[in-house]
């Protein structure tokens, strides 16, 4: 089953749920309203891992609303996007704790001969692929920043 099937069969039963389905429902329609108009603007069915990138998007969105929202001090607001991020991150692939992160960046470091800051675009090319829809990028960013301060320190 594709990921956009499930979706969609994760939406009727939502519906099915009335109530206790109500917030599933809401992200699960955004997801599938958000895959819909990239299909609409490439004129193309998406695949897989092209759904994952764009589910990985709405992640970010939601995860950026959080910190803004707790800059506001509204923890009603942000209790209600955390539930959203949980819910969305059932749809994408496992998340890379930060110890994998940091060994993958290690290994690419090694990989592109990386001397220090001034090579961060040459490894930030290299890693984002195998990081794409299972790290957020910034964390990813500010992990490649401190181990390349270090080798130039």
């Amino acid at each position: 089953m594709s990921l956009k099937d499930r979706l969609v069969e994760d939406m009727k039963v939502a519906m099915k749920a009335k109530e206790e389905g109500k917030v599933r429902l809401s992200v699960v329609r955004m997801a599938r309203a958000a895959i819909k108009n990239v299909e609409i603007d490439k004129k193309q069915e998406l695949n897989d891992e092209q759904t994952i990138e764009i589910l990985a998007r709405e992640l970010k969105k939601l995860r950026d609303s959080v910190e803004e929202f707790k800059k506001a001090n509204r923890p009603e607001t942000v209790a209600g996007l955390e539930e959203e991020i949980s819910i969305l991150m059932e749809y994408l692939p496992q998340q890379l704790s930060e110890g994998e992160i940091c060994q993958l960046i290690q290994e690419t470091l090694e990989t592109v001969g990386a001397q220090g800051p001034k090579d961060l675009g040459k490894v930030m090319k290299a890693i984002t692929p195998q990081t794409k829809g299972r790290a957020d990028g910034k964390q990813v960013n500010q992990i490649v920043r401190e181990l390349l301060g270090k080798i130039s320190g």
